[in-house]
């Protein structure tokens, strides 16, 4: 005999809940995306944040309308972005990179290098800077990735708000800068535009961490305040990725909020710098 679930059990969920599982897995079968192992928190969060700003009664009327209204889907698909970025983030992470792995990877005759998760492009740039002063650029590839198209174009054009630039001067300064941050950019009106020759050696491309494969034997992976998004599962898949991903000695490089400490996978790597939690794959 079967017994009901009562109203306290553990397992229960409430009517929103119910609704927002339902929204995730419409737009996984409908367009490919997966949301259903985000963090909780954040998709509830984004999600509330559009029906509010849209009108919705409830998540149920944004089932049917994410189901028959490709724009509004791209509008919700923004919503659900990790967009947080700007040039030389946490410029403590940048020295140390700049003065422990780089010297390791000078010694390389090329360098390939995935910074997953790169959003609008930002923190690609200020790597491409820091190799081009250390000489590396020239021999290096970069693969930037993220799994929304528009953000992977708005990367690609590498334009942004003049405004920020005091900001991100300031940040490149922190990160052991050697040269003036305005060589990097041409001012226009309200824009600052990245110098094409940091464009040369990097390759903007779509790429989904949840379900996409390995990408290469990769020498340095950066994917920084990414992880933060996802549960524990996903966490560990993505980790095992990035393991699979790099070349023997390479080097992974993730947020300050993140850490191996507790994955499945934290045995494969030895920490370099763990306060900026640069880590080395250990050797097979």
């Amino acid at each position: 005999m079967a017994v009901p679930l009562t109203a306290n059990c553990e397992v229960c969920m409430d009517s929103e809940q119910i609704e927002i599982k339902l929204l995730l897995e419409a737009i996984r079968l409908k367009y490919g995306y997966d949301f259903l192992d985000y963090a909780h928190a954040y998709i509830k969060r984004r999600i509330r944040r559009r029906k509010t700003f849209d009108g919705f009664a409830n998540v149920s009327e944004m089932i049917h309308r994410v189901l028959n209204d490709e724009s509004f889907w791209e509008t919700l698909l923004k919503d659900l972005s990790i967009n947080v970025t700007e040039m030389f983030r946490d410029p403590g992470f940048y020295l140390a990179l700049r003065e422990t792995v780089l010297p390791v990877l000078s010694r390389m005759d090329f360098l390939k290098i995935w910074h997953a998760g790169c959003s609008s492009g930002e923190e690609v740039y200020s790597l491409a800077i820091m190799l081009k002063e250390e000489g590396l650029y020239e021999r290096s590839q970069i693969y930037a990735t993220d799994y929304n198209e528009s953000i992977i174009g708005k990367a690609r054009d590498g334009i942004f708000p003049l405004q920020a630039m005091r900001q991100y001067t300031a940040n490149y300064q922190a990160a052991g800068g050697k040269s003036a941050f305005s060589d990097y950019y041409h001012a226009h009106y309200a824009s600052a535009q990245i110098d094409s020759s940091l464009k040369k050696n990097v390759l903007f491309a779509e790429h989904n961490l949840v379900l996409d494969s390995v990408f290469g034997e990769m020498d340095l992976i950066i994917c920084r305040n990414v992880l933060i998004y996802f549960n524990s599962d996903l966490q560990n898949r993505v980790i095992k990725l990035f393991r699979d991903s790099l070349s023997p000695g390479g080097f992974l490089c993730l947020g300050s909020k993140e850490s191996l400490r507790f994955s499945a996978y934290a045995q494969s790597f030895d920490p370099v710098v763990l306060q900026e939690r640069i880590y080395q794959i250990k050797p097979e």
